[in-house]
Order: structure tokens, then C-alpha cells, then sequence
């Protein structure tokens, strides 16, 4: 894959990833929550975390239509998202307040942040790839 080809694809991933933010954490919040909610019965936690990831979805999209202008969001996405997922990772394995464990996360949440992570960086272009992009 040439520069030209991974930065187009790096614009359809921040479109999907950010349109994935946008609209799918809560639902899937709904329908998967034991590989997406933390907390059982009511909690303020959900919309906080939809809250948090819809705003970083509508920067990532707007980031899609110059990826160059906007690596140290991309970055601050891969690096937050591998974080996260490490944190949540550990935390799956102990109880939660419910007395349940959490390993549902391991095929959810945890995951997800790695896969997003790991395509955001694949595809960002780094070092003198930057430089011959803008040009």
C-alpha cells in the first residue's frame, strides 16, 4: 500500500471509527452490556461515556477530510484507546459492584479499542511520509 492508498484509507477508518463513536456506543451499551456496560441497574457512567466518545466521534470525522492536519488528534486516539483497553483489560478479570466479573468485556469493549488503536496507527502516515504527503 503506496502513501496515497493507507491516507484514503486512513479517511474511510476515522469516518467509520468516528461514526461508530457517534451512534453505536450506546446501543451497543443496550444490547451487549456485559461486554460494554460496567455497572449494573443506575448509573450516571453511560451517558458520560457516550458523551465523551460522540464528541471524539464528531473529530474524528471532521479530521477525515485532512488527516494531515489533524495527527495529534489521530495519535491522542490510538494512544487513549490503547490506555483505556489496557485498563479495562485488568479490571475485567476483577468484580464488579454487582459481585459479577467482567470478562464479558474481553470479547467487547477491550477489543475494540485495541482494533481501533491498531488501524489508526497502521494507517498514519509518520516521519518523512508526512513531509511527501504534503507536498
Amino acid at each position: 500500500m503506496n502513501d496515497t492508498q493507507r491516507l484514503a484509507a486512513l479517511r474511510i477508518a476515522l469516518i467509520v471509527v468516528g461514526l461508530i463513536a457517534v451512534f453505536a456506543i450506546g446501543p451497543l451499551m443496550i444490547v451487549w452490556p456485559s461486554g460494554w456496560t460496567w455497572h449494573s441497574g443506575h448509573s450516571d457512567y453511560p451517558l458520560m461515556i457516550v458523551g465523551i466518545y460522540a464528541t471524539l466521534g464528531v473529530f474524528l470525522l471532521l479530521a477525515s477530510r485532512d488527516p494531515l492536519q489533524h495527527l495529534s488528534l489521530i495519535w491522542f486516539t490510538v494512544w487513549s484507546s490503547v490506555v483505556h483497553g489496557a485498563i479495562m483489560a485488568v479490571q475485567s478479570f476483577g468484580t464488579g459492584m454487582d459481585g459479577m466479573g467482567h470478562l464479558g468485556h474481553l470479547l467487547g469493549d477491550v477489543p475494540a479499542l485495541f482494533i481501533v488503536a491498531a488501524a489508526l496507527a497502521w494507517l498514519t502516515p509518520r516521519g518523512a511520509h508526512v513531509a511527501r504527503l504534503r507536498t
